[in-house]
């Protein structure tokens, strides 16, 4: 700066203003206007290029969030028709396995009833658990006739008023047995069926559910493309209009200027003046409060000492990006003798009598040690059966409890992961909006430092131009800024006319001390080159990294998409076979339970007589000896030949 005032010194006293080169700048003016203006017109053509883009992806977003929101409330409600029709299922299953235990149980008790009055032993029937069962029929159904009601009504209570009509009997339990047999049949039929149609109905549901879901996870993607797409062009829209903006003020500035710049150019005196004026501007320049704001933030060499500021922050903020860009990330009884007795004791009755009451005893004797082996015989059979469903059971239930562990393990598994993948979509989601966000401030940064280091530059020029005009006149270029404040609003505008020329000419040269100054100012232009140079080389990274990271995240996305919708429906299918096996176990142990109650019953109708078997029958053996003595005695026989133990006869009968 001093060399400058020291030539602006020695030049003081020879100043001289020239002629005004006015035709030259209003040729500019005419110039600049027209390419303004053309600038504004492209401008004004793009932004409304950029509404109806921007309008129809709008629209094509609102209708794929449409199409989103009835997506998922399909799947919502199919998914509420699957809970639904299983709990109908559910009803439906108890509904049946309480029917199927009754009639099985009913059944049994028909077909015993009628093989035992089949085969004569009614008597003994009727005091078994079966009979038991056949009233409590008897008392709830409502298809019997009444006088098949009385009858068979009669025959169960075993009254000493009833006659014994044994065909009638058993055509009434085989008619009702048949009947029974009819309803369960139909009842299991309907009952398969309707699993046959729950299958089916789950089958369609899931298959429904997943072509939604990949429908929505489609959607998604599409909706956050068109996100992006809608924001860039609403960014590019306002860039474009802020540039619209800077040209239309810039034009309507130029046009003052050069209705105002006729009176403000006229011829300069002389030479020196001005060479005197050409050093005044020149130091004006360089000393103007916006000029050394804007060196301040573009300038990053440490030649800027030539202008006193200190290092731009703008370059320690590169500088910075520039070191962090290099270092590396990673990422479950009886009463007949009695009788007999008090009959021998009378004296009206004769033996005959006595003797035939004796022969129906033995016989009453020997029927009731049949109906004791028989007995015997069937407690064994069912105990036996009973336990082996009993143990088949138990193995079954213990076996849907084990699987019904596993499948919940395998649910709660898959709930973890299918949030793990829905975290981390939302996740990756959020980190693709900011990066986007920090490539479009990062964009805007370069934009801004581009453009101000051209300004820079061309300030920087001006002053050299300023200056070569008179010290090396065939460097100079007559095109000039007629002041700073004009250059300085308008470096966002999109068609800049350029610097306007200048208007008045070189004369001769006073000094060479301008050299030492122009050669400072050739280093600030080529610091500025330098740091654009650096700067397009960063912004070129910087896009090329974000690009990549948008197409790993869209892989990315894609492939856990497609992941989160194969867990869902492998955790619905799970889901339906836990249900499933619950009203398995459910059904088993109503099963089990039944079971161990008909266990409990046949051990209270058989215990007693498996632990007095032996006895009754030797009782029986001893009696039956006792009696045919006793007849013998009455028929005036020797009974001593008749001592023989009838243990063996009851043995066999």
């Amino acid at each position: 700066m001093d060399m400058l005032q020291g030539m602006s010194k020695r030049v003081q006293e020879e100043g001289e203003k020239e002629k005004d080169l006015y035709e030259k700048f209003m040729c500019y003016c005419k110039t600049g206007g027209s390419d303004l203006t053309s600038s504004i017109s492209a401008a004004e053509d793009k932004l409304g290029s950029l509404a109806s883009d921007i309008e129809n992806a709008e629209a094509k977003h609102s209708a794929a969030s449409a199409a989103l929101k009835k997506a998922q409330e399909d799947r919502a409600a199919g998914e509420k028709a699957m809970a639904e029709a299983t709990a109908i299922r559910k009803k439906e299953a108890g509904i049946y396995a309480q029917f199927k235990a009754d009639s099985e149980a009913n059944l049994a008790a028909l077909a015993k009833a009628i093989t035992s009055i089949e085969n004569g032993m009614s008597g003994g029937f009727l005091q078994t658990g079966a009979a038991n069962v056949l009233r409590k029929l008897l008392a709830k159904s409502q298809q019997i006739m009444d006088e098949d009601r009385r009858t068979l009504s009669a025959f169960l209570e075993g009254g000493t008023g009833y006659a014994p009509q044994s065909q009638q009997i058993v055509g009434i339990l085989k008619t009702m047995h048949d009947e029974m047999s009819a309803a369960y049949a139909e009842a299991t039929a309907t009952e398969n069926d309707a699993i046959q149609a729950y299958k089916e109905l789950m089958a369609a549901r899931l298959k429904e559910k997943a072509a939604l879901t990949a429908a929505i996870e489609a959607k998604l993607t599409k909706i956050g493309e068109l996100g992006v797409s809608i924001a860039e062009m609403k960014n590019d829209a306002g860039d474009t209009a802020e540039a619209l903006a800077a040209d239309q003020k810039f034009l309507a500035e130029l046009e003052k200027g050069c209705a105002t710049k006729t009176g403000e150019w006229e011829a300069r005196s002389k030479t020196r003046a001005n060479e005197l004026v050409a050093l005044a501007d020149t130091i004006k320049i360089l000393n103007d409060d916006d000029a050394l704001e804007l060196f301040k933030k573009t300038l990053p060499s440490a030649s800027s000492s030539f202008m006193q500021v200190s290092l731009s922050t703008n370059a320690q903020r590169q500088k910075a990006l520039l070191a962090l860009r290099k270092a590396t990330v990673l990422p479950k009884d009886r009463t007949g003798l009695d009788l007999i007795s008090l009959a021998l004791h009378g004296k009206k009755i004769g033996f005959d009598k006595v003797i035939k009451m004796i022969d129906d005893m033995v016989v009453n004797l020997k029927k009731e040690q049949i109906d004791d082996n028989d007995k015997k015989a069937y407690c064994a059979e069912q105990l036996d059966s009973s336990d082996d469903t009993k143990k088949s059971l138990e193995r079954e239930i213990g076996n849907l409890e084990a699987s019904i562990a596993t499948g919940n393990e395998a649910i709660a598994t898959l709930t973890e992961e299918i949030a793990a993948l829905s975290a981390g979509i939302s996740a990756l989601d959020k980190s693709v909006a900011e990066a986007t966000a920090n490539r479009q401030a990062e964009h805007g940064e370069f934009n801004e430092l581009i453009a101000s280091d051209s300004a820079a530059k061309e300030i920087l020029g001006l002053a050299k131009n300023r200056l070569n005009k008179f010290y090396n006149p065939k460097l100079y270029k007559t095109t000039a800024a007629p002041a700073f404040a004009d250059v300085s609003e308008h470096v966002q505008s999109m068609a800049n006319p350029g610097l306007p020329p200048a208007t008045w000419g070189a004369f001769a040269k006073q000094s060479e001390a301008n050299g030492g100054v122009v050669q400072m100012v050739n280093l600030l232009i080529a610091d500025l080159d330098k740091d654009m140079t650096e700067a397009r080389a960063d912004e070129r990274d910087a896009q090329g990294d974000y690009e990549q990271l948008m197409a790993d995240s869209a892989e990315k996305r894609t492939a856990d998409s497609k992941s989160l919708s194969e867990k869902q429906a492998a955790k619905a299918d799970t889901e339906a076979a836990v249900e499933g096996h619950d009203d398995n176990k459910a059904s088993a142990s109503k099963e089990l339970a039944a079971t161990n109650k008909y266990i409990g019953s046949l051990h209270a109708e058989c215990d007693w007589l498996a632990k007095y078997f032996d006895v009754r029958q030797q009782a029986r053996a001893d009696e039956i000896d006792s009696l045919r003595n006793a007849k013998a005695a009455l028929s005036g026989a020797d009974y001593s030949l008749a001592q023989t133990k009838s243990s063996s006869f009851l043995s066999r009968a």
